[in-house]
């Protein structure tokens, strides 16, 4: 038995040399000949490693922990804009160290200017800039800053005072421009020396919409350092905030005609009548939205840190629902900001109104610096197409019409104003028809369904250059040179506050009785919160009778 099993393991060692024999035997790469290649044959490369695929034999990698790592592709956007931002706001800093460069160049020149030096290094060094005014970003996050702004810090009582003047220059005269503007450059477009046969009546029509957006940033810091009359003043300042409102609705109603081949009467008589539901809407939601924060913000009184956040997410919220329905979301957030401005500062407490005129007043600053340092940095990286007939007879047709304009539009209303406008003071609204942050986004963010979008931006930022580096630098000199009439801010002692107040009263108390609810009567209350509105009715009358008793006496 145990020879047999000693037989057995003999057996099995002989079997594994032999093996073992045999495999030392096969051919090496180091000791055998390669044979030669035959003529004609095909070459047969060894496999390629899919790259990032999955494969049979992967290579060992280095499993240790990196202590060093860099995504710049993930916070590329936001990381750019936030330099920007600081870029833009040391810029500032600077511009005001030394006061004489602000006092004869604006701001927005400046900031311009910084733009296109970024610009100029992008484009040195071949770098692109992240796309991050896309037509949502500009109409849902940079443009409600602005316009807030501008409606929560408007002067309320020289607005309803100068309401009308203010509504038909910024209604009437932008529908003249638009149409004079878009008429004219439709005919330009028919000489066959410009080569711009291509761009049919609805793209100029669009295109005269976005460059009838008046921006006087400019012109209103002038206005206010040489203490500009108080009418003109209010007039530029109501132009430019419901100016952008009619531009905005132009500008949606012409991209949805821009598209359709043929333009039936009854698409004008249909443009007309949602011209006009679409403002009144947005005036309708704006006026709501004001009330129910001003009815919110009467109970905040033990939670006053979240007092400013309801005056921000109602006129928000006003802002969208508006948009929700494709009204006039800039009325919607004007009116809204006009409304809930006094009862609310009524209501919440002093730091809470201070926090929500700083937060207002920063949020609108830094989204127009944004747009006027894109502007310049888009000018010098993107690419253009020069028609330069096209351009200057854009330039030349915008000068006229909004000259033409003020003309005709003054000599209309001037009847129905108390104090009229002089020719000096029409020179100066025509003068200061500056474009600006709006009429960029608007043609920035044009959809590729229009053929000479890259012929509207670049006559665009020539526009804008024109009218704010020309007529935005030298509209000082030309109002000290023409003295324009002024407003003697020395004057407004207690006593000229005491009887001009007085005197509204008692003229507001006569159109109670007259049953006739002029502009007196509506900047009279606006300052005044709902609970006062019937006792200080009230005390118009008795002052009413009162005055008349005693004429009877006498």
């Amino acid at each position: 038995m145990s020879t047999m099993g000693g037989l057995s393991q003999m057996k099995l060692a002989v079997n594994f040399l032999t093996i073992g024999l045999v495999i030392l035997s096969l051919p090496c790469g180091s000791y055998t000949e390669i044979p030669p290649k035959p003529p004609g044959s095909v070459t047969v490369l060894p496999p390629v490693k899919p790259a990032g695929g999955p494969q049979a034999f992967p290579d060992a990698e280095n499993s240790n922990l990196p202590v060093f790592t860099m995504d710049y592709a993930r916070i590329q956007v936001p990381f750019e804009v936030t330099l920007w931002v600081l870029l833009a706001s040391f810029a500032k800093i600077g511009f005001h160290v030394y006061h004489k460069i602000t006092f004869w160049v604006p701001e927005s020149c400046l900031l311009i200017s910084i733009g296109l030096i970024v610009g100029a290094i992008m484009h040195s060094v071949h770098e692109e800039p992240p796309a991050v005014l896309s037509y949502n970003v500009f109409f849902l996050f940079m443009l409600p800053p602005i316009v807030l702004e501008s409606g929560y810090f408007m002067p309320t009582r020289p607005f309803f005072e100068n309401v009308g003047t203010v509504l038909w220059f910024a209604v009437v005269g932008t529908l003249w421009n638009s149409i004079g503007i878009g008429m004219s450059l439709y005919a330009v477009c028919q000489i066959e020396a410009f080569e711009v046969q291509d761009i049919n009546l609805q793209e100029n029509m669009l295109f005269a919409a976005i460059i009838s957006a008046v921006d006087p940033v400019a012109v209103l810091s002038v206005f206010e350092d040489v203490s500009v009359n108080e009418q003109l003043y209010i007039v530029v300042f109501g132009e430019c905030l419901f100016n952008d409102a009619v531009t905005v609705v132009l500008y949606n109603m012409f991209i949805f005609v821009a598209d359709m081949p043929v333009v039936e009467p009854v698409d004008v008589f249909l443009g007309v009548a949602r011209f006009f539901v679409v403002g009144l809407g947005g005036m309708g939601f704006g006026v709501i939205f004001g009330f129910v924060a001003s009815f919110t913000t009467r109970f905040t009184s033990n939670v006053r840190e979240i007092e400013p956040l309801f005056i921000f997410m109602y006129s928000y919220l006003a802002y969208l629902v508006a948009e929700l329905f494709s009204i006039s979301s800039i009325m919607a957030i004007v009116t809204c900001a006009l409304t809930m401005k006094y009862y609310v500062e009524e209501n919440v407490s002093q730091r809470s109104c201070t926090t929500i005129r700083h937060v207002v007043k920063m949020l609108g600053t830094i989204s127009e610096t944004l747009i006027f340092f894109f502007l310049g940095v888009v000018t010098i990286t993107t690419e253009h197409e020069w028609n330069w007939g096209y351009i200057m007879f854009t330039l030349l047709l915008a000068l006229v019409w909004r000259g033409l304009g003020v003309l005709v539009l003054t000599q209309i209303i001037n009847p129905f104003r108390t104090i009229p406008f002089n020719f000096k003071d029409q020179f100066i609204l025509g003068y200061g028809g500056l474009r600006g942050a709006i009429s960029f986004a608007l043609v920035f963010t044009l959809p590729d369904s229009i053929g000479r979008k890259k012929l509207f931006l670049t006559t665009t930022i020539c526009m804008i250059m024109f009218t704010v580096f020309i007529q935005g630098i030298s509209i000082r000199p030309l109002i000290e040179f023409i003295n324009v009439r002024r407003t003697n801010r020395n004057l407004e002692t207690i006593n000229v506050e005491i009887h001009s107040r007085l005197i509204e009263h008692t003229i507001a108390g006569v159109e109670d009785l007259c049953g006739q609810w002029s502009h007196y009567y509506w900047k009279d209350n606006s300052k005044d919160d709902m609970e006062e509105v019937t006792s200080a009715a009230n005390n118009r009358m008795s002052l009413v009778v009162y005055f008349l008793s005693f004429q009877h006496c006498i």
